[in-house]
């Protein structure tokens, strides 16, 4: 997933914020744990690749796993990817660093025990975990528009537990901080249930991991958001794996061009098994790209989307879009002090800029379609797996991202 920003905290009033807790906790009479596990309702011990310090390499360590509270699950992660939003924590540019921490969001694995008030979800299911979830209960969750719940949307800043504001991590009774309510890189995490999509279980963990955030984002940004029609041009700024999946959404969808727009040419080729039949790397030209692109579109793309957070590229993404029906949609997150400077005639002469977070997916609601999507052959995922590792060499994984190389990194836990 693209790098996101503390600016996306949960931005809701105190009183309605606890509300909703409230309403989550109330929710259902019967107050019991729910597990087959000898476990439940006890502390257990679990490997984590442990964040001591910012951009400091992370150490395998044993930590405690305290059991889930209401609306709490513990899962036992099976596999879980690497995404760039991890990266820009640990290296804690831009925001106040929050050490130590479990990082790690994009997974999937099996519910091991569940805390009171959990209905809909039970030990043994599949689930995917996301860094934004779904209550059910607030206006955003019950409006078909918006999955931005304001219970639980992403926010960055948070090491603890929404229900008690405590962390279920701890190491010599040393409080671990948790990161996007998920904390993948761990064998086991706790997460609030609404953050957490139950799958088709006999759809395979190594594969359907990588729903659960980045391609899920570029993918959704496209067929929810952008939704060019059959026969349309479309352009992609970024060609790492959130761009890609923006580029299949595409694809799927019936474009006939598909632009790529990178600054590394070597990314061209590998784009092409993602629909991209076109390719623009602005350092080839003394113009601005939105002006070639125009050119090459006779005024325009129908669609872009701009998946690299660059404020520029965002601009680009914009312009270039043909006035009358153009939409740009934005996908990538700036850092917090970025403006985005347009004439306003462009918007006047009728184009319309969007933003989304997660492709505008409900976590619950929506995920486990994806994954059905791909168990009935109509999405790939294998081709934005270029890497797999065993957890001991998860800080390879960050080598490789940090390099460029390779689209998603699967590290199992279980090896």
């Amino acid at each position: 997933m693209h790098k996101m920003h503390k600016s996306f905290r949960t931005l809701v009033h105190n009183d309605h914020f606890l509300k909703l807790l409230n309403n989550q906790k109330s929710r259902f009479l019967r107050p019991e744990l729910y597990s087959t596990s000898a476990h439940a309702g006890r502390a257990i011990t679990s490997k984590a690749a442990v964040a001591w310090e910012a951009g400091k390499p992370l150490v395998i360590e044993k930590v405690e796993v305290g059991p889930p509270q209401a609306n709490e699950v513990r899962v036992q992660i099976k596999y879980t990817s690497l995404c760039h939003t991890d990266i820009y924590f640990w290296e804690a540019k831009g925001q106040t660093p929050l050490f130590p921490r479990i990082f790690g969001h994009e997974a999937a694995g099996v519910i091991e025990s569940v805390g009171e008030g959990v209905k809909n979800l039970k030990p043994g299911d599949h689930v995917l975990p996301v860094f934004t979830g779904e209550c059910g209960d607030c206006p955003h969750c019950k409006s078909e528009e918006s999955n931005m719940c304001e219970l639980l949307r992403i926010n960055c800043d948070r090491g603890v537990m929404i229900g008690d504001g405590k962390a279920r991590f701890s190491q010599n009774g040393t409080p671990i901080n948790h990161f996007l309510g998920t904390s993948t890189f761990s064998e086991y995490t706790v997460i609030h249930e609404g953050c957490l999509a139950k799958i088709d279980p006999k759809a395979p963990l190594d594969k359907v991991c990588i729903l659960s955030c980045g391609v899920s984002t570029g993918l959704g940004a496209t067929l929810k958001v952008a939704k060019p029609k059959k026969g349309s041009s479309v352009a992609i700024f970024g060609l790492g794996a959130v761009g890609l999946a923006a580029a299949e959404g595409a694809r799927i969808s019936g474009a006939s061009r598909i632009i790529g727009v990178d600054l590394n040419p070597n990314r061209f080729d590998q784009a092409k098994n993602f629909g991209v039949n076109e390719f623009v790397n602005p350092k080839d030209h003394n113009k601005p790209v939105q002006e070639v692109i125009a050119e090459m579109t006779d005024g325009g793309v129908d669609r872009s989307l701009e998946c690299t957070g660059n404020i520029n590229s965002m601009i680009s993404a914009f312009e270039c879009v043909h006035d009358g029906w153009g939409v740009a949609v934005l996908v990538g997150v700036p850092t917090k002090d970025a403006i985005f400077k347009t004439n306003p005639m462009k918007v006047l002469d009728e184009r319309t800029l969007k933003g989304t977070i997660f492709g505008n997916y409900k976590p619950r609601s929506d995920l486990p379609s994806l994954v059905d999507m791909y168990m009935n052959k109509k999405l790939e995922v294998e081709k934005f797996i270029t890497h797999q590792l065993p957890f001991s060499e998860i800080n390879r994984a960050f080598d490789l991202m940090l390099k460029g190389e390779g689209l998603r990194c699967v590290i199992s836990m279980e090896e």
